[in-house]
Order: C-alpha cells, then structure tokens, then sequence
C-alpha cells in the first residue's frame, strides 16, 4: 500500500507513515539474517561460533562500501523521481547495479583465495580456520547477493517503493530460514555441510531476494522501471554516484573506527566493561530501529522534494519527522532510565556486568533526544546528495570530541569507565547541535545530483 504515492505532494505525516513503517520492518528482516545463522550455527559449538563472528567482523568494510554505495543511489534515484525524470531514475538504478557488481566481484576473487588468511589474521585458531574457511569463503564469494540486496533497495527506496523493499527482504529470510538448519545439519535430502551450510543458505536466500528485486525493476510493477538497454556504463551517471558514495563510505567509516576506538578504552577496565557496553548497546539498537526508518524517510523526503522543486517542503518533512523521532526516543530514554535495572537483570546474572550495563544503559538514554534529532538531519543531507557535511560533522564529533574526550574522562578523572559513557553523550549532543545550525543555513538546498 502507498507504493504510488506522490511523496512530493499532499499530507507530510501521511508520508513520512508510508515510508518509515516498511523501512522500519525492512532493516529488523536485514538484522534476522545474522540472528539465523548464529541461532542455528550455535548449536555446532564455540568454534563454528567464532568462525562466523570473526567473518562478520571482516564484512565490516563490505557492508561499509555497501551502505555508501547505497546512501548515493537513493539521493541520485529521490531527485531523479521528484523531477519525474523516470528515464533519469532507471540509469541511476543500472549504474548503481554495475557499482556493486565490479565492488563485489574483486571482493569475490580476494575472498575465494584468502578465506583461511582472513580467518588467520583476525585470530582464530587453526581449528578455526579449518571449520570456518568454507563459510569465510561462500559468504565473501557470494558478496554480489549483499551489494545488490543492499543497493537495489536503496533504489526502491529513493523512488518511494520502501514497501516493495520490505516485502523482498520478507522473502529472501524465509529462504533463509528453511535453508539454514536444512544445510547445517543435512535434514532430508540436503548435504549436511556444518557451518558452511549456513552461509550457503543465506546466500541462497539473499540471492532469491536479488532476483525478485531485479524481475520487479525490470518489468515495471514499481514506481521506477530499469530498461535493459540503460544496463550499460554510462560515466556521467556512475561519477555522481561514485562522488557521492566515496564521502558516505567515509562517513560510515568514521563511525566505525570511532566506536572501535572507544572499545578499546573500555577493554582498559576489563571484560566486564567490555561485555557491559556490548549489551547496553544491543538493546538500544534494537529499539531504534524504528527511528532508522524515520530518518531514511527524512532522506527520502529531502531527495525527491528537492528534485521537484520544492525546497521549502523538504525542509518541513525533516524538521517535522525530527520531531516525531524525538519524541519517539524520548519516551524509550525514559523507560530505560527508569527500568534500566529489570531489563540488563533480564539478560545477565553477572553481578558486575550488570551493575555497569545498568550505568551504560541510563547514561546512554540522556542522550536520546539529541541522537533523533542528529540521525534524521544526518540522513537529510544525504538524502539532498550533500554527503560532504555530514562526513564532516561526524570528524569533529566522533573523532575531535569523542575519542580525546573519553581518553581524559577515562584516565585523567575519577569518572573512570563512566566518563566514556559520558563522552557518548557528549559527542552525540555536539553532533545534532552543529547538524541542526548547518541545517539551518539551507546550503543542502543547492546541492546538485
């Protein structure tokens, strides 16, 4: 339902309703796909377990390059759409298709060959790497089901079609889910392939996904249609994406390598601290996954008003879908701070974990309202093509604020572990402050895509 609306005219909440829910319900199904492979995986014991942590961990950079790739295909397909430039939208759709494949296929190639290295070079054991090289190896050759999941969506997304999005992701987790057991442990007709199983199913099953995803673009039954003949380079296209992508992979980056950064502080105070923080944070994503889909929306909004000469709409739909996110965060940030206690002692009996994911999870929630306001602008300026800001932002905040800030509080303080914390919030308040002055300025306005 909503996949023809015109996102550019009419009621704003109705929107921002029509296309936060199904990016809501699209990101949790993206998440059930690890949860799958470490329900089941679990079972085949602490190395298998280890074999695909250590694999996730390697995929932090594909899915770095994949969210990039991504944020630029939704800001060249929204402001295509909003310009009802529908030829324009499906050369944005094929060059980001191309993107991902030459991405993935030089990930293909490294990861055929250097499946037991990689496993190696991230610590695991010899038995490790002889359990878990065939899972390294299919996931990494099998990349091309993650870049194209990834980006076709984003496609679908720019162009309005979240539902369309949320349906394919519906369908490739029930692959998954069937396939996974069947593989790990060779029920019925199926090999019994251990832990490789697991990554031939997902892949199976992301890849089924990409096959309705690319017969629903190509045959018109969305709001965007992808000829055949525009599966084909074209360089003016591909350089946008390209320049728009490379400062979101940047972006993403330096969130990453912040957050590792500050994991490492922890692990000064020990594997309580460590493990404290984990959980804290496990149970904060998961129930902001409703604002990522509010600041996709927002993204959404920006890209396809801008396209449709609109300015001053799209800076209604942020500021009005920043409101409903804070208030949204708000209200978890109070029932955190209050029932931190019952909801850590639900997940740990540890006494000292307990104590000091209960600190984690209080001090995390005061800053819920600025982290709203924060993500949604964020997404607005990528969804107006202006990737540069936001990478920016993110510099000062996480790297100039954060990590000094943490480091002092942590060693140079009686705050200890908690000023790390602290410093979380810190650098999450100065990141909305600063987004919302520069938002304010509307240079994001002028951006051309």
């Amino acid at each position: 339902m909503g996949s023809h609306q015109d996102f550019t005219e009419g009621s704003i909440d109705r929107a921002i309703v029509l296309l936060a829910v199904p990016m809501v319900l699209e990101m949790c199904m993206e998440s059930l796909f690890g949860l799958v492979d470490v329900f089941w995986v679990a079972r085949l014991g602490p190395d298998a377990m280890t074999a695909v942590g250590l694999t996730e961990t390697s995929l932090t950079l594909v899915f770095v390059i994949a969210l990039g790739l991504s944020v630029g295909a939704t800001a060249l397909v929204a402001r295509r759409t909003g310009e009802k430039d529908k030829a324009g939208a499906g050369v944005a759709a094929a060059q980001a298709i191309l993107a991902g494949l030459f991405t993935s296929a030089a990930i293909a190639i490294a990861g055929y060959f250097l499946a037991p290295d990689i496993l190696r070079v991230m610590g695991g054991s010899d038995n490790v790497v002889r359990i878990g090289s065939g899972y390294t190896r299919m996931i990494l050759t099998g990349s091309a089901t993650i870049f194209l999941l990834f980006l076709i969506n984003a496609v679908f997304r720019g162009a309005g079609d979240a539902a369309i999005a949320m349906r394919v992701l519906w369908i490739a987790n029930a692959v998954n889910i069937c396939l996974n057991p069947c593989l790990i442990f060779g029920w019925g007709p199926f090999p019994e392939m251990g832990v490789t199983g697991s990554a031939v199913g997902t892949t199976i099953g992301r890849g089924i996904g990409v096959l309705i995803q690319l017969w629903v673009l190509i045959s018109g039954r969305s709001r965007i249609q992808m000829q055949l003949s525009q599966v084909r380079l074209n360089f003016g296209v591909m350089l946008k994406l390209v320049r728009l992508s490379l400062s979101a992979m940047f972006q993403y980056f330096v969130q990453m390598a912040g957050w590792i950064a500050l994991v490492r502080i922890m692990a000064s105070f020990g594997s309580a601290a460590v493990a404290a923080n984990t959980l804290a944070l496990r149970i904060i994503l998961f129930v902001i996954l409703p604002s990522w889909g509010m600041a996709n929306a927002a993204a959404t909004l920006v890209g396809q008003n801008l396209g449709a000469g609109k300015p001053d709409r799209a800076e209604r739909s942020v500021w009005r879908t920043g409101f409903y996110n804070m208030a949204f965060l708000g209200v978890v940030g109070i029932v955190f701070f209050v029932f931190a206690g019952p909801i850590i002692g639900t997940f740990t009996k540890d006494a000292e974990v307990r104590t000091l994911a209960v600190t984690a999870l209080r001090i995390f929630s005061c800053g819920n309202i600025c982290y709203a306001y924060g993500m949604v602008l964020t997404q607005a300026f990528n969804g107006a093509g202006d990737t540069f800001t936001p990478t920016v932002l993110n510099l000062i905040c996480f790297w100039l604020v954060w990590i000094p800030l943490a480091y002092f509080l942590a060693f140079h303080t009686a705050l200890g572990l908690t000023g790390v914390f602290v410093a979380v919030v810190a650098g999450d308040t100065l990141l909305a402050a600063l987004a919302i002055v520069w938002f304010r300025r509307g240079l994001w306005k002028s951006t051309v895509v």
